[in-house]
C-alpha cells in the first residue's frame, strides 16, 4: 500500500514508518523537523528511505500535489506539537498545527479517496476524569492547551466520519517509552529526562513525592496495534495502554539500577514550578494556575485496554523491566554521541 506518515522523524512515527517499510509498503515520510530528529530515521546503521519530505502539515498546496501524485491508501497522522508547556506557551501555534493541520489532512483524505485515516491523540484528554481505568466513551473536557487541541481535532475527525463515512481510527496513547524517546529537548518526557540527568551524573528532580502513578506503554507494542487497526473500516477510538500503573519513583529506581547509578540521590521539587523552564508562564498579570499545575503533576493515569483486546486481539507484550532496559541502552548511545 501507499502510506503517508506525518511527523515521521518523531519518536513513535519513525519506528512505525520503519515497520511499515519492512513489511513492504511504499512509505512516504513527512516532517518539518521542528521536533523530529534525523537520527530517528536511522535503523541498522542506515537511513531506511530517501523519500523524506521536509514540509509542514499546514502547507496545503504542497500536500494537495503530494496526495494527487502518490494516491495514498493510508494516512497515519502523528505530526503535531506535543510538549505540554510548548502548547501552553504558544496556544495559537498549537491550535494552528494540531487542529487546523489535522483538518487540512482530513479534507485531502476526503478529496483523494484515501481508504483510512489514523490519528494520534493522547491520554491527556482524560486529565479531568475521575473514574479509572479511563474508557474511550467517557471524557471530561480537558483544561490544558495540548489536550484541548487534541480533543478538538478528535471532534473534527468525527465530523468527517459523520459527513463522509471515512474510516478513521483515533489512538489515545498512554505514556509511551522506548528507543528513540526524546532525551534532548528542554523538557523531555519523564523517562528521557531521568536518563539524561543520570547520564550527566546529576540528581533527577521529581515533583511532589514522586509517588504519582502512570500507565506506560512500550513503543513496539503501540506499533503492533497501529498496524492491526488497518482492518478497521469504521470510526473508532482506541486506548493504547497496559491498564497498569507504576510510580515515578519506581521508574527512577529501575533506571538507576539499569544505568548503575544507584549512588545518585533523587531530589524533589514543589509542584508549583513544574514548568520552571518556561518562566513566561508564571508572569503577571495572569500567571498559570498553581492548582492546575498541581493537578497535572499529581494526576493518576490508567487507561483500560479492553476495547483494543476485544476488537483487535491486541495485548501489550513488553514488561516494564525489559522496556526500560532497551530505552536506557538506546538513550545512553544518543547522549554519548552528543559528547563527540
Amino acid at each position: 500500500m501507499n502510506i503517508l506518515v506525518t511527523g515521521a522523524a518523531g519518536f513513535i512515527s519513525s519506528q512505525l514508518s520503519y515497520k511499515l517499510y519492512k513489511e513492504g509498503h511504499n512509505v512516504s515520510l513527512l516532517d518539518n523537523f521542528s521536533y523530529g530528529y534525523e537520527d530517528n530515521l536511522i535503523f541498522d546503521d542506515k537511513t531506511f528511505t530517501d523519500e523524506i519530505y521536509r514540509k509542514d502539515i499546514r502547507d496545503s498546496e504542497f500536500l494537495d500535489n503530494l496526495f494527487k501524485e502518490k494516491k495514498f491508501d493510508i494516512v497515519y497522522h502523528f505530526a503535531g506539537i506535543t510538549p505540554l508547556p510548548d502548547c501552553q506557551n504558544n496556544p495559537a501555534l498549537a491550535v494552528d498545527v494540531n487542529v487546523r493541520g489535522t483538518v487540512i489532512l482530513l479534507e485531502l483524505v476526503r478529496k483523494y479517496g484515501v481508504k483510512k485515516f489514523i490519528f494520534a491523540s493522547t491520554s491527556a484528554v482524560y486529565e479531568n476524569n475521575n473514574d479509572f481505568p479511563s474508557v474511550e466513551n467517557k471524557v471530561e473536557k480537558p483544561s490544558l492547551i495540548y489536550p484541548s487541541t487534541k480533543y478538538t481535532a478528535e471532534q473534527f475527525c468525527k465530523a468527517f466520519y459523520d459527513a463522509y463515512n471515512i474510516p478513521i481510527t483515533i489512538f489515545r496513547f498512554a505514556n509511551v517509552y522506548g528507543p528513540h524517546i526524546d532525551c534532548l529537548r528542554t523538557q523531555p518526557p519523564v523517562m528521557g529526562y531521568i536518563i539524561r540527568e543520570l547520564f550527566n551524573n546529576r540528581s533527577p528532580v521529581l515533583h511532589s513525592t514522586g509517588n504519582q502513578e502512570r500507565d506506560f506503554i512500550y513503543v513496539s507494542d503501540l506499533i503492533d496495534l497501529a498496524i492491526l487497526v488497518l482492518k478497521n473500516d469504521r470510526y473508532d477510538i482506541v486506548n493504547v495502554s497496559t491498564g497498569k500503573t507504576i510510580t515515578i519513583n519506581k521508574i527512577t529506581e529501575i533506571i538507576k539500577e539499569k544505568m548503575k547509578k544507584t549512588n545518585i540521590d533523587t531530589k524533589y521539587a514543589d509542584v508549583s514550578h513544574y514548568w520552571v523552564n518556561y518562566p513566561e508562564l508564571y508572569e503577571e498579570p495572569y500567571p498559570i494556575n498553581n492548582k492546575l499545575m498541581e493537578h497535572e503533576v499529581l494526576k493518576y493515569t490508567c487507561l483500560s485496554n479492553e476495547h483494543a483486546f476485544k476488537n483487535y486481539g491486541w495485548k501489550p507484550k513488553v514488561s516494564i523491566e525489559e522496556g526500560i532496559q532497551k530505552t536506557v541502552d538506546f538513550s545512553v548511545k544518543v547522549l554519548s554521541n552528543t559528547l563527540k
